[in-house]
């Protein structure tokens, strides 16, 4: 399995839509929007303004976002392109974002943001594979949450263990997990 760096220019669309396919069914995503609409860009304005690095697998069947220590989002940047895929879900997005700053670890760290493989790879590797890559960059300690507990021991595997569990506001429940540097 190959894994490269996102091609933004070529790949937007296609990266857009496998995040949304792999997420189709996750409970915070059903929370920010329940319609479904605008998934695909907001993944897309998510990973082009506010985060670092995006890795994808090949033919872009998975892709994973990521934020070294101490990254700054260009949040003017996005706010453009997230109320044009959120619409008036936005002020969710704002919720979601300010409730897991706030649970977020305080020493610097690499943020995983978002990893996900279209459902028909889904157990073939390719989740796997992106997540070694990114790990393999990482020079010190790694923070995701996970919105999905069935998720937990994917992340188990790679290092990851749960230190804390919150709800978001009239939401579904997320897992912060911490993977100590290497």
């Amino acid at each position: 399995m190959t894994i490269r760096a996102a091609d933004w220019e070529h790949e937007a669309e296609a990266i857009g839509d496998a995040l949304a396919r792999a997420f189709h069914d996750d409970p915070v995503i059903g929370w920010l929007l329940p319609d479904g609409k605008g998934v695909a860009a907001m993944f897309v304005a998510l990973a082009r303004h506010v985060h670092a690095i995006t890795d994808v697998a090949g033919d872009v069947s998975g892709a994973a976002i990521w934020d070294p220590p101490g990254h700054r989002p260009d949040d003017e940047a996005a706010v453009p392109d997230l109320i044009a895929a959120m619409g008036d879900r936005v002020s969710y997005g704002m919720t979601l974002d300010e409730t897991m700053a706030r649970h977020r670890p305080r020493q610097p760290h690499w943020y995983l943001a978002q990893i996900g493989t279209v459902p028909e790879v889904q157990g073939t590797g390719v989740g796997g594979a992106l997540m070694w890559e990114g790990l393999a960059r990482c020079d010190g300690p790694v923070y995701l949450e996970s919105s999905k507990e069935s998720n937990i021991p994917f992340y188990q595997r790679h290092g990851f263990e749960v230190t804390s569990r919150f709800t978001l506001p009239d939401g579904p429940p997320v897992w912060g997990m911490w993977r100590p540097a290497p």
